[in-house]
């Protein structure tokens, strides 16, 4: 590990800066709840109950881990031409290997994301409903690797808990957004983290799945369209896991950064 402090404060100042850039948001988007309405009054109850079964799952995996957490093993894949076997040997690298390595998962899921997106959106509306929780499920796959990428085990719950942060602060308003913003600054912060009740917090995944897919609506009212929501759905997809990419990365660069600096 060789980062100087003044590279250190030069990164975190770069990460504050797409911070402020964030609250660049449109006051309108509240118009993506229309698509969903639409959706529960069209959508036949069998496809209703399908969604409902997803999402438990899904919830299930916050709650616990589930079977879909990426592991530490993963490891050595992230850094082949290293020999980096551990999280405690990630720790010690510098963190421009660790960016190298979060952008390169985040360009491999950007690609897988938009064949999901192209395949589901052929069928517009009713192949969408499945799209959500799929669309979902990668982006928090992605949050856990670069999770690893920066040192980080996403076995744990505390750090379950900080993915669920990340998809909070995707999807949130500006006032969310900054709240979001100060809840992670001290997510670290042993005084802080006593004052949580970290399973409490682990209770609110629904409201994060449901904000979220609310807030996806908008992007997706074209890909209702069948046959040109191929197009779209691929376009979509790649930049919601793009946006859930960047946001991860610079979240997570920003705890090692303080973590180092501190």
């Amino acid at each position: 590990m060789t980062d100087s402090k003044e590279w250190l404060l030069n990164e975190l100042e770069k990460v504050e800066e797409w911070e402020k850039e964030q609250s660049n948001l449109w006051f309108w988007e509240k118009l993506g709840r229309l698509p969903f309405k639409l959706m529960d009054k069209w959508t036949p109850d069998i496809i209703q109950k399908k969604i409902g079964i997803l999402l438990d799952e899904l919830g299930q995996y916050i709650q616990t881990g589930g079977s879909y957490l990426s592991t530490v093993s993963n490891i050595p894949n992230y850094y082949p031409h290293l020999d980096v076997q551990t999280l405690e040997h990630v720790k010690e690298l510098e963190i421009s290997t660790m960016d190298f390595a979060a952008e390169k998962i985040a360009n491999n899921r950007k690609r897988l994301a938009a064949v999901q997106g192209a395949s589901t959106g052929i069928g517009g509306l009713f192949t969408m409903t499945i799209d959500i929780p799929l669309l979902l499920s990668l982006q928090l796959k992605t949050l856990q690797d670069i999770a690893i990428c920066y040192g980080y085990d996403p076995t744990e719950k505390e750090e379950r808990l900080f993915v669920v942060k990340c998809l909070q602060f995707v999807s949130s308003d500006i006032v969310g957004k900054q709240a979001i913003l100060a809840q992670i600054s001290h997510f670290d912060d042993p005084d802080e983290a006593s004052k949580r009740e970290v399973m409490s917090e682990l209770q609110g995944w629904r409201e994060v799945v449901f904000s979220y897919r609310d807030q996806l609506g908008l992007k997706k009212l074209f890909q209702m369209i069948p046959i040109a929501g191929f197009v779209f759905g691929a376009f979509i997809n790649r930049s919601a896991v793009n946006d859930i990419a960047v946001a991860g990365k610079m979240l997570y660069k920003k705890r090692r950064i303080l973590e180092r600096i501190g």
